[in-house]
């Protein structure tokens, strides 16, 4: 079982021993998409979604569960992050989601980057599903990171 470090020689899960790693400076940027109607999409832009301002709501959700991935992950590693920011870009048919995680240690933070994005996107849908029911979440991606013993790497087209 080479290659996953989540396996040990066994097979079995474990959490990656990162004791001996050295602290650094460490961020990964996700990304991913919510596509709705027009309808949905333009309510939203204008701020006329009666469950409130959708943006702001998914800008703190996104953050929260950034914090909290340790707990719904469950061999992830309990870090301190340094910062989270979450940004949407509006589009006709939909919002986008940017999410990036920054911390100072031992591993990385693509997992919270990633699940900020995605809980972002999930409380879209919440705030807007009684506008469109069939929108649809996807392209959650690490875009890029940056930091640790494999150094950076960024998502090419």
């Amino acid at each position: 079982m080479t290659g996953l470090t989540h396996l040990d020689k066994d097979g079995a899960a474990r959490m990656v021993d990162v004791s001996a790693k050295s602290v650094t400076a460490r961020e990964a940027v996700a990304a991913g998409r919510i596509g709705m109607s027009a309808e949905a999409a333009s309510a939203i832009a204008a701020g006329l979604v009666k469950k409130g301002d959708v943006l702001a709501v998914a800008r703190v959700a996104g953050i929260m569960a950034a914090k909290r991935t340790a707990d719904l992950i469950p061999l992830c590693h309990p870090i301190t992050l340094s910062a989270v920011t979450v940004d949407f870009d509006l589009h006709d048919d939909g919002v986008s989601v940017t999410a990036t995680a920054r911390t100072s240690g031992q591993t990385g933070v693509e997992m919270e980057a990633l699940t900020a994005a995605t809980v972002a996107l999930l409380t879209v849908y919440d705030m807007a599903k009684a506008l469109d029911k069939a929108m649809v979440i996807g392209d959650v991606r690490l875009i890029a990171k940056s930091g640790g013993k494999s150094g950076d790497w960024v998502r090419t087209p």
